[in-house]
């Protein structure tokens, strides 16, 4: 059973604001933070917006003040607020969990630091 569901994307046009969903409740292990990714064709995935289980939050300069990332723990559901959208910010979408907590620090770190991820929900920009 997939842990992590994705949901929320859609097609919006340039100007635009979508909200993304990320469930968590099937999921059975500590979570030391929890993050955002995306990935646009032919590009590499990389980090949106972080969150640590301290309520912490660091978002990408590419997204910063158009995007928030947060949390609600009683609906074990992880939320990322995306207001002024463009083009560029095509790509699928990824939620992301770490239940290792063998690196730390509270900067947007690589895929390969988190070990658990969502199915992906794609967002389409248009001019």
């Amino acid at each position: 059973q997939v842990e992590l569901v994705e949901s929320g994307g859609g097609s919006v046009k340039a100007g635009e604001s979508l909200r993304l969903s990320c469930d968590f409740a099937r999921f059975s292990y500590r979570i030391y933070c929890m993050a955002w990714f995306r990935q646009a064709p032919g590009k590499e995935r990389e980090a949106v917006a972080i969150i640590d289980s301290d309520g912490s939050t660091i978002v990408a300069d590419s997204v910063k003040g158009r995007f928030t990332i947060s949390q609600d723990n009683a609906k074990k559901a992880l939320y990322l607020q995306m207001n002024s959208l463009k083009p560029e910010d095509t790509a699928m979408y990824y939620c992301a969990a770490d239940a290792q907590g063998l690196y730390g620090g509270k900067f947007l770190r690589g895929p390969e630091t988190y070990n658990y991820w969502g199915q992906g929900t794609q967002v389409t920009v248009s001019s």
